[in-house]
């Protein structure tokens, strides 16, 4: 497995506060393979580039009341819109905004349930199908199931690295 390649800030002397603070917003470890670029970034997942799709966990029930739901929900809405799609665990609800696709990976039946490693693989597939079909080049996501869903972020980005490969696209991980 590839090392981590960080990228940082050089002549930190001589630069004002505001220009370190977002270099070291930008700091990335950056692993490739073959037909994958996985980039972890400390940020603000909202921050990403325009042309970005994003993607987060969700229950079938799309209750989305805490977490980084809360802001998925109000950003985007489409509540009513994502529920008609009848995703279950396993599946991705996809809502097209503007130019931008945003991936629900559903990784549980009920908000109170957990998810399981299968079931997000799954979900991770479909929404990777739905990206290669699509020609979606970069996705920008939070490190999913990881959160309030207690998942191990080794695991899961193992995972999406595995399910990733060969697809010829980025994928970035934002922490705060």
């Amino acid at each position: 497995m590839d090392k981590y390649l960080t990228k940082t800030s050089v002549s930190r002397k001589r630069k004002s506060t505001e220009q370190r603070d977002e270099e070291e917003t930008d700091q990335k470890a950056v692993q490739s393979y073959p037909g994958l670029e996985f980039v972890q970034k400390k940020g603000d997942l909202f921050s990403c580039a325009e042309k970005d799709a994003l993607a987060h966990c969700v229950s079938a029930d799309f209750r989305m009341g805490k977490g980084i739901a809360v802001l998925f929900k109000q950003k985007f809405g489409g509540v009513q819109e994502l529920k008609d799609q009848l995703c279950r665990p396993g599946g991705v609800a996809v809502l097209k905004r503007g130019d931008r696709f945003v991936y629900y990976l559903v990784t549980k039946e009920k908000v109170y349930n957990k998810p399981t490693y299968p079931v997000l693989k799954s979900s991770l597939e479909a929404m990777r199908d739905h990206c290669v079909k699509n020609c979606v080049q970069t996705v920008s996501m939070p490190r999913i199931g990881c959160g309030l869903d207690g998942l191990q972020w080794t695991k899961v980005a193992d995972m999406i690295q595995d399910v990733f490969r060969n697809t010829d696209m980025t994928i970035n991980v934002y922490t705060i």
